[in-house]
């Protein structure tokens, strides 16, 4: 299988439309849809093709890489370009889904001749820019030289977690990593909050954890964003992240684990995003802290 693809993006939001342009450094040729066109079309000056339809995007595609907002979405457009699907082509399922939709969309796969991939990404808006995403990939050996240039290209780094992308042990182990990232999150937001309440300068929380045990970069860069006012353009969206929120606390119900942390941090992004956050940085779920309307961090 030659290196040079054939690559449909369907999906071109903050993650998609860096990823099509990474392709595109790449010397792949990229297909590109989007429901809301505007966000797709500026990837025509870098050389994709962007499609009208899902059907006209996954034509004479090797790859197909779907970055949509969830599972149902992604279940949904891939239906619309089912007609134009070519078989045997790799199917790359990059969004960040529900454990119990990877089947589904696997039973898809499966359907209409294609190679199926549960590989969601690690990683938000900077890291995709940089092709420095983490991947986390299942799927059968089989078609690892057709996909592994794809995953190449939009990262640094790919994780195999097994051979049955249905069995969404990809799925799983971002989950797992996404809870992570959620409650130092909330955690970091909830601490500047607290000094806020307290009449305690920021700084000297850092300085009493500088270079300790408690410290760390990510608390940091997100402090940082709060802080600096600097939530826009989002790094990762407070209503995507609180999706995935949803996601865990429901994954961990159906097997058997009572996720107060991540429910708590599903409650506080809602309620941000009602505040009127919600394509800002996730970190603006520091916003949730005070009463029910948009606040200032000053």
């Amino acid at each position: 299988m030659t290196d040079t693809l054939t690559v449909t993006v369907l999906g071109t939001g903050i993650m998609g439309a860096a990823m099509a342009r990474n392709l595109l450094e790449a010397g792949h040729t990229v297909r590109a849809w989007n429901r809301t066109r505007a966000k797709a079309d500026p990837l025509a000056a870098d050389g994709a093709h962007v499609a009208g339809t899902p059907a006209e995007a996954v034509e004479s595609a090797d790859v197909v890489l779907t970055m949509l907002y969830d599972g149902p979405a992604t279940l949904e457009t891939m239906r619309a370009a089912a007609p134009a699907l070519p078989r045997g082509a790799v199917w790359a399922q990059c969004t960040t889904s529900g454990i119990e939709d990877v089947a589904g969309l696997a039973a898809f796969a499966h359907d209409h001749g294609l190679r199926f991939y549960d590989a969601p990404v690690l990683g938000t808006r900077k890291p995709a820019e940089d092709g420095q995403l983490t991947v986390l990939a299942a799927g059968p050996a089989g078609g690892r030289d057709t996909v592994t240039p794809v995953f190449d290209a939009v990262g640094a780094r790919t994780v195999w977690t097994g051979e049955d992308g249905a069995a969404a042990s990809a799925t799983r182990l971002k989950l797992v990593a996404n809870s992570w990232v959620l409650a130092a999150t909330a955690a970091a937001g909830e601490t500047l909050a607290l000094a806020r309440a307290l009449d305690v300068d920021p700084d000297a929380f850092f300085g009493l954890i500088a270079g300790g045990p408690l410290d760390m970069g990510y608390l940091h860069a997100k402090a940082r964003l709060i802080l600096e006012e600097q939530l826009s353009p989002a790094q990762f969206a407070v209503k995507t992240a609180a999706k995935d929120a949803a996601l865990i606390v429901r994954a961990g119900e159906r097997n058997g684990a009572r996720l107060d942390v991540a429910a708590a941090s599903a409650r506080r992004l809602e309620r941000a995003a009602a505040q009127g956050h919600g394509d800002e940085d996730m970190a603006a779920a520091y916003f949730a802290s005070f009463g029910d309307g948009p606040a200032s961090t000053t």
